[in-house]
This record gives C-alpha cells, structure tokens and sequence, in this order.
C-alpha cells in the first residue's frame, strides 16, 4: 500500500522595507572617499565592536539608505554578499560603499579585508549593482579608502 505525499504548502510573500529613522547629512552626493568617510564615521565613529554598513546610492551618488549588515567582535564581523546585497535590491540602489570600524583604530586593512571587497565586488558586478569603495573607519579620523589606494 502507497502513502500518499501531502502537498507542499507555499508560502505567498511580499517584500518591503522598514524606515527605522533617518540622519540629516550636508552633503548631498559623495564625491571623494572623504565625503563617504564623514557618512560612515556617523555611523561607527563609537563603536566598541567591528560592525559593517552599507551606504546605497541612486545614479548620482546620492545616499538613499544606509543598512548595518554585521555586529561583530572587537576584531571580526562575518559579512556575506547576500546581506550586503539585500538592502541594495530593495533599495533600488546603483551602487554601494561598504563601510567597516576597526576598534582597535588601526584602519589598515586584513587580507580578510581585501578577500571579501573582491567577493562583493564580484557579486555586484553580476547583479549590475557597483561597488564604489570598502572605507575602513579608524581613529582619529583616520580611514583607508580601497578606491584611493586601487584595491578596487
């Protein structure tokens, strides 16, 4: 005697997202690493833990949103393409920065670091969604900028 299978339940969804707030930021477009850094900053400047955001910006490098990917120790963060991308579609987004602190306020960058810029450089080159530039926030107003230094 055969059991029959019980259909498979689908679940129906929609997607949208949610406004938690928003920051008043005086300059309009990033044009320069700086202009990012400052965003960034706002963000991470007093973080005792490595986090990750994501600054989406429409055509002409206007930010629209801003998105914390990861919370992390005080010396990693895990960080997947897929989170960093899901903000970015729902966003409408042409472009991304990715921003990252490091607690210790030494912004140079991990070969950890450099790995995962190349994979979400990657990722948004198959979703048509650029990487502008992985800033990392230091101390003392200090930050790395892999566009500055051609590591994108």
């Amino acid at each position: 005697m055969l059991k029959e299978t019980p259909a498979k339940r689908v679940n129906i969804v929609s997607l949208k997202m949610v406004k938690e707030g928003h920051i008043l930021y005086d300059v309009r477009k990033l044009s320069s690493p700086s202009d990012a850094a400052g965003l960034g900053r706002k963000f991470l400047d007093e973080a005792d833990r490595e986090q990750v955001i994501v600054c989406c910006l429409d055509n002409k490098n206007q930010p629209v949103s801003v998105n914390i990917v990861s919370m992390g120790t005080v010396n990693s963060s895990l960080v997947h393409p897929r989170e960093v991308f899901k903000t970015a579609v729902l966003s409408n987004a042409a472009s991304i920065i990715l921003f990252h602190n490091h607690p210790s306020g030494d912004p140079e960058p991990s070969q950890e670091d450099i790995n995962i810029t190349e994979r979400i450089k990657e990722a948004g080159k198959i979703l048509g969604i650029e990487l502008l530039d992985h800033i990392i926030i230091g101390s003392e107003n200090q930050f790395i900028s892999f566009k500055e230094k051609n590591m994108i």
